[in-house]
């Protein structure tokens, strides 16, 4: 299963805010720590408060934060709002489809994948290396 880049930036937005909880943050900072177009990820944070993950605020000292705590905030929950499709591969079409064993197979491989990500919260992909995240999305020097 391949997630798709909305998602895997939707976990790096809540990945830089579980880092830094202390204050707001603006999507130009994430944008700029992680390399990635700003008007892309206006799109995944608005996606991500319709969904209760991230709580943001306008005006001039606006930015973005946790909704929750990051021990609240599931990986399979996050993939499960943001993934518009869930289905390895589409069956619907195809003249064996009810016949096929692969159909099954993908089921079940997508549920174990769910499963393991219901293992995880937020807190598990930054607790004990908060510090180490911290400096590697840390702005770069101008050469």
């Amino acid at each position: 299963m391949q997630l798709t880049r909305y998602t895997d930036y939707a976990v790096r937005v809540l990945i830089h805010l579980a880092l830094h909880r202390d204050r707001l943050v603006t999507i130009t900072e994430v944008a700029d720590a992680y390399d990635i177009s700003r008007n892309h990820l206006v799109k995944v944070v608005h996606a991500l408060g319709q969904h209760g993950f991230v709580a943001t605020f306008r005006g001039k000292r606006g930015g973005l934060r946790l909704a929750l705590e990051p021990e609240a905030i599931a990986l399979n929950e996050v993939v499960t709002q943001l993934e518009e499709r869930l289905t390895p591969v589409d069956c619907q079409h195809c003249p064996i489809q009810g016949q096929c064993v692969f159909e099954t197979a993908l089921e079940r491989a997508m549920a174990a994948f769910m499963d393991t990500l219901a293992d995880y919260t937020l807190a598990d992909l930054v607790e004990g290396r908060a510090e180490d995240l911290r400096r590697a999305l840390e702005p770069k020097a101008a050469s």
